[in-house]
């Protein structure tokens, strides 16, 4: 048997146990499903960025997954064909200082709230990667590891970790010192050298603390 052709029944297979989420909820009427997913949770410096997207029902795009298991070039390839082939998508971007001011948690839940609310199309359901939105606004399903179960999740993630890793690139042209366009403003070796060596920047978040910084 064609291996091209082996590959692609392969990747059918995966994309369609991807979609069990959205095609249930297709089944019960729910005509527009949005998944939800945020990249930047964990950073010290940046925004978080959420996305949300809605696709037709006979969607069928080959690599959607998880963003952090494709690499930097097959998430900006995806990145342009979800946005071709989705009915509606938009992101939501919570910046630093309202990250320190409001909390983590509450910056992603308005991050993912702005993202949702920017959609031209109104959702019938909301897929969510991790924990549900305070707010029941739409019927909504919570997916603990959603970005590696439900195709719209992933593309979600896939949108909003390229949007943010953008923002990140753009910084590092401002703030060459801390290395943002390498590690995107995560807590890794390199970064932490520079924030003892040069303090923290207009963009770190102050709320989130290592050893030795802003220590008095």
């Amino acid at each position: 048997m064609n291996k091209k052709f082996t590959d692609m029944a392969v990747e059918e297979k995966r994309i369609r146990k991807m979609l069990c989420y959205e095609q249930k909820l297709w089944d019960r009427g729910f005509e527009f499903v949005a998944g939800v997913d945020e990249a930047g949770r964990g950073p010290l410096a940046g925004p978080v960025v959420a996305a949300a997207v809605i696709f037709p029902q006979n969607i069928f795009i080959a690599g959607i997954n998880d963003s952090k298991k494709l690499s930097s070039i097959r998430r900006e390839e995806l990145f342009h064909v979800i946005q071709k082939k989705a009915l509606s998508f938009a992101v939501g971007i919570v910046d630093e200082k309202e990250i320190d001011r409001i909390n983590i948690l509450r910056a992603t839940f308005k991050a993912m709230r702005m993202a949702i609310g920017g959609l031209s199309v109104h959702p019938d359901h909301l897929l969510i990667d991790g924990r549900p939105l305070p707010e029941k606004i739409y019927p909504q399903t919570a997916i603990i590891k959603g970005d590696q179960k439900s195709f719209s999740i992933a593309a979600a993630s896939i949108l909003a970790k390229v949007v943010r890793d953008q923002i990140m690139i753009k910084y590092d042209k401002d703030y060459p010192q801390y290395g943002f366009a390498r590690h995107k403003g995560y807590g890794t070796k390199q970064h932490v050298k520079a924030i003892r060596e040069y303090g923290p920047c207009e963009i770190h978040r102050k709320s989130f603390k290592i050893k030795g910084w802003l220590d008095e």
